[in-house]
This record gives C-alpha cells, structure tokens and sequence, in this order.
C-alpha cells in the first residue's frame, strides 16, 4: 500500500513557528515531526509515499530528499503554493498514489500507530478511518462509530484522528481544484461504505504551539 502525508498547509495557528518553516518540519525531540511518519511507515513496509506540499513547499524535499535514508522513496505533489484542501491535495496526487487504495496521514498529528495492521478496505467500501476519544479542544467529535460502520451522525461521536485508507474511486467524481474532504465522505457514509475503528495510541493532533510543547515534553520524558 502507498501513503500520502499531507504537508501543504499554512499551519495560521502555529504562527510564528510556521512564518519560515512548514509546520510538518518543525522540531519535535530533535527531529522533524514527519519524520516521524516516514520512520513509522518504513516499519510497517510501505515502499513508497507522496507528500504534498504548498507553503514554503521547497523545504520539504530540501530537507527529505528521495527519502532513501528511511528506506524509502519519496514522491512530491506541488500544489504551487496555494494549498488545495485535503480533498483536492488527494485529488491532484491521484496519478502518483496508483489504482489501489492508500493510506492518507495529515502531517500534523503524531500518532504511533502500527500501520501495517490496517484492515484492507472491504469489497465495495470507499474508506476507512482511524478514530479516537475526543480531545480537549474538540469535545463534541466528528464521526459516530457503530458496529466497525462510521456515520455522520449518531450517539458517543468520536474524533476522526486525521488518517485513513481511500479508495480512488471516493475521488471519481471530483475535478482539479479546492474542495474539502469531508463531504465526500460524508456522502460515502450515508451509502454505507466507510468502515472505521478507534485506536487508543497516545495521538496528538499538533496544532498550536502548545500543543507542540506538550508533544515534546512527553517524548523527551519517554526517551530519558
């Protein structure tokens, strides 16, 4: 299985951190926080990945090159610095991403997931999303989860936990340009085709400065 890694954001709440560096570059316990996808994919076997990039998007490739240091190899989608969305990010790295269906990480969460125990998509579903308990800064959720089935509504919501696997064809019916993710699976769940599963690893959606700090302290404590 392929994976993308979403990089192309602007990161506005990680400023100034992120005025002249794209926030999956920035430092977390001495490395880069997508480095710590790329290691994580490299264990569970992925070959080949694709990282989109818009904002100061030279900088990813500068820093990780062909990826062969991690064992793997590195694909770029340039969005020529105006982010797509995550839909349309997806949409334009289709080619690079193949006919199969592909895990898909934002870059910025960390999430020490073993990704080679995903579930292969079902015969006729369009994705598969990882969940998790609904964090602070998010307390009513996104998703409800029933049964190993997601839907858009319904009791004990959940955080969608900003990976999962699709499907090329969730993507048929969309064209080249700006457009969210979540309505189309919104539209796949009220057709019955997304499964999930809520994970329990320590995930951490790294979006503020804060959030960043506390993601550091925790690693830096794990590793002393």
């Amino acid at each position: 299985m392929k994976a993308m890694i979403l990089a192309a954001g602007r990161g506005e709440r990680m400023r100034p951190l992120t005025d002249h560096t794209p926030k999956p570059l920035l430092p977390v316990a001495g490395k880069p926080l997508i480095q710590y996808h790329l290691e994580a994919l490299a264990r569970a076997g992925v070959s080949e990945v694709v990282i989109n990039h818009a904002w100061l998007g030279a900088q990813l490739p500068a820093t990780l090159g062909d990826g062969a240091r991690w064992g793997l190899k590195l694909h770029y989608s340039d969005e020529q610095g105006q982010a797509l969305e995550t839909g349309g990010g997806i949409q334009r790295a289709l080619p690079l991403l193949g006919s199969e269906p592909f895990l898909v990480i934002n870059g910025d969460i960390h999430c020490p997931y073993p990704w080679d125990a995903l579930p292969a998509l079902a015969s006729g579903d369009l994705a598969h999303l990882l969940l998790v308990a609904n964090p602070e800064h998010n307390p009513d959720g996104d998703f409800a989860l029933q049964g190993g089935r997601v839907a858009s509504e319904g009791p004990g919501k959940l955080t969608f936990a900003g990976a999962g696997v699709y499907h090329p064809a969730l993507f048929a019916d969309c064209g080249p340009g700006h457009f969210a993710l979540a309505p189309l699976l919104r539209a796949a769940m009220a057709q019955q085709k997304v499964s999930g599963e809520k994970i329990t690893v320590p995930w951490c959606d790294v979006g503020t400065p804060a959030r960043l700090e506390a993601l550091e302290s925790r690693l830096n404590a794990d590793l002393g």
